[in-house]
């Protein structure tokens, strides 16, 4: 508890012209010009004070020799040293630096005030002058003005030196500094940030009042049109002598590499990544960013144009179509000479792209027409199925019959086993799981497997090659591998009509993978497919045993101390194990985290 509390007093802001106080009574504001704000705050030097001095009474009461400290202090050895001339910049830096600083508020005199109370008489007198003494506006000629002329009294412009203003960033640039601009650097540097805009939307960041054919001549200098909107230019994004931050190739290919992604974009929708990397020769981190300024990433689907196709635009603007067009045909010749692209692969995409616009169907009318065709496709099956039916009882023999191209021999069936001919299962069982009987039908002909076998050798292949990859996997963890896998796949595979959970987890199993119980604790926040764990039960190494007898401890334990692992290895051997096995055990299988070892997937986040 300290008997006195200090209060230092610091300037708030250089320029208090623009400050007034203002004091509200009776409908009226009075207000009155500041010449100085002081802000006190707590003041604490009188604490390193008697820091200071107790240090110096403990220092006293130290025990030792004083005659023995005394003689060392005699013979201590002194250091001269002459100081030079200081120059004038050394001068400028001691002046501004925070010691300085310090010492001249030390040796700043105090002016000794007497502090009078809020109710205090002589505050009562002195806040009088707070109000105006002069009734009314006649005498005051300065209030006889407009309003825009009394703000501008009031609240004078700020003169400020450019190096009070916060300094912003260099790629950061406000609406207000924007529009001080010519409208072709505003244009530019909108398009540099954006990336892809419609041109209505551009119109609308603009000033207003802002003239559209200004406006289009000018964009037109820093971007191109894609499907009724406009892309910023490849030159405009990598300037010449540039180069890119992830592999180093120079600006001139990067833009070639571009301008192929934009031209793709004017044949179709969609963009498959891997089509591009393959054409340009690019890295994957080059062609993502190609893409990302353009487009949105559809699982499954490929690259998608971020906007809609801009029709509106292009009804309005065909003179500007027409002239783009013409740019791009200029830039696909150019393309086809580079990358050696087929002329035949490409003019059919072009003649489709110009014939219309893309056709946007909704979900709703996707459903009804998948209805429609399927009662389309029943009754003509059950027709043909009937029509079948009975040139077969004609029959009565064994006269082969043609379906589809393909000549079966009807054996004759006997009475004791009769054959289902309903046509309601002959349905269901053809169209099961999405795949048409006639299909299995005609692959089992020709000598290929069944669609529903071939699915599972490629799902099994995934499997197999994942947990030979990786030992212990949760179910989350491997759904998202095996959707990272299926993302990869060219259009159409067979792994697109779907995989269910079940059929996911069932194919672990039969590939020889075990599930471990690992027993999490009461209070986790792992998701129920988090807390799924499959192992690879025996890889046909020599390490198959060590692992399975880690995978035992773990269903027994949710985390494990590595010297826990290490006696039960021994005991298991009858001897200690090599670190370096013991090392090579634990990263296939678990994770470290805080000095105790977990099985992978298993680790839980802390949360905040």
């Amino acid at each position: 508890m300290m008997d006195k509390q200090m209060f230092s007093s610091s300037q708030t802001t250089s320029n208090i012209s623009r400050y007034a106080a203002a004091i509200y009574r009776k409908g009226e504001l009075h207000l009155t010009p500041l010449h100085g704000i002081l802000q006190m705050r707590p003041s604490f030097t009188y604490l390193d004070k008697a820091d200071a001095k107790y240090r110096e009474r403990e220092a006293a009461n130290e025990p030792g020799d004083s005659s023995q400290d005394e003689a060392e202090e005699d013979v201590k050895q002194i250091t001269v040293r002459f100081s030079r001339p200081e120059s004038e910049q050394a001068r400028q830096r001691r002046v501004q630096s925070y010691e300085f600083l310090q010492k001249r508020q030390a040796e700043e005199h105090w002016a000794h005030l007497n502090y009078y109370g809020l109710k205090d008489s002589r505050s009562e007198h002195e806040r009088q002058y707070l109000f105006s003494q002069g009734h009314g506006m006649a005498g005051n000629t300065e209030l006889i003005k407009s309003p825009s002329e009394y703000l501008m009294m009031l609240v004078p412009p700020s003169v400020e030196d450019e190096k009070d203003k916060p300094v912003a960033p260099s790629n950061v640039l406000s609406m207000a500094q924007l529009r001080t601009l010519p409208l072709a650097d505003q244009i530019k540097i909108l398009m540099r940030n954006v990336k892809v805009i419609a041109f209505a939307n551009l119109m609308s960041l603009l000033a207003s009042g802002t003239d559209p054919t200004a406006a289009l001549r000018c964009i037109q200098q820093v971007a191109l049109l894609v499907q009724g909107n406009w892309v910023v230019k490849s030159d405009v994004l990598y300037p010449k002598d540039t180069s890119s931050p992830h592999s180093g190739v120079p600006a001139e290919v990067l833009c070639r590499g571009r301008d192929f992604v934009m031209w793709k974009f004017t044949q179709d929708r969609w963009v498959v990544r891997k089509e591009v990397a393959t054409v340009t020769k690019l890295g994957p981190e080059d062609v993502k960013d190609f893409l990302e300024h353009m487009s949105f990433l559809r699982i499954n689907r490929g690259w998608e144009f971020k906007l809609r196709y801009d029709e509106d635009f292009v009804q309005k603007h065909p003179d500007v179509v027409q002239r783009q067009q013409m740019l791009w045909m200029g830039i696909q010749a150019k393309l086809e000479k580079v990358y050696s692209l087929a002329k035949e692969h490409v003019a059919p995409k072009k003649q489709a792209a110009q014939a219309a616009a893309p056709l946007l169907v909704s979900g709703e009318q996707r459903v009804s027409l998948a209805k429609a065709r399927v009662k389309q496709t029943y009754g003509q099956l059950e027709q043909d199925f009937q029509k079948l039916k009975a040139e077969g009882k004609a029959s009565q023999g064994t006269c082969p019959v043609d379906i589809f191209g393909i000549r079966i021999k009807e054996e004759p069936v006997s009475d004791e086993e009769p054959m289902d001919t309903s046509v309601c299962d002959g349905l269901n069982n053809g169209l099961a799981n999405g795949i048409h009987s006639e299909e299995n039908s005609v692959d089992s002909v020709n000598g290929l497997l069944p669609v529903q076998e071939r699915v599972t050798q490629e799902l099994r292949a995934f499997v197999a090659a994942t947990f030979k990859k990786q030992y212990v996997l949760t179910l989350n963890e491997l759904k998202r591998l095996f959707n990272l896998h299926v993302a990869s796949l060219p259009p159409g595979n067979l792994l697109f009509s779907g995989i269910s959970d079940k059929m996911l987890q069932d194919m672990v199993l039969d590939m020889g993978c075990k599930q471990i119980m690992v027993p999490f604790p009461p209070q986790t926040t792992a998701l129920l497919d988090e807390q799924k764990v499959f192992a690879l039960w025996e890889a046909g190494d020599m390490y198959d045993q060590h692992r399975q007898i880690l995978l035992e401890i773990f269903s027994k334990n949710y985390r494990v101390r590595r010297n826990v692992i290490q006696n039960r290895l021994a005991r298991e051997y009858g001897e200690e194990l090599d670190k370096q096995e013991i090392d090579k055990i634990l990263k296939d299988c678990c994770v470290s985290q805080g000095g105790m070892w977990y099985l992978k997937g298993t680790v839980q986040q802390p949360t905040s």
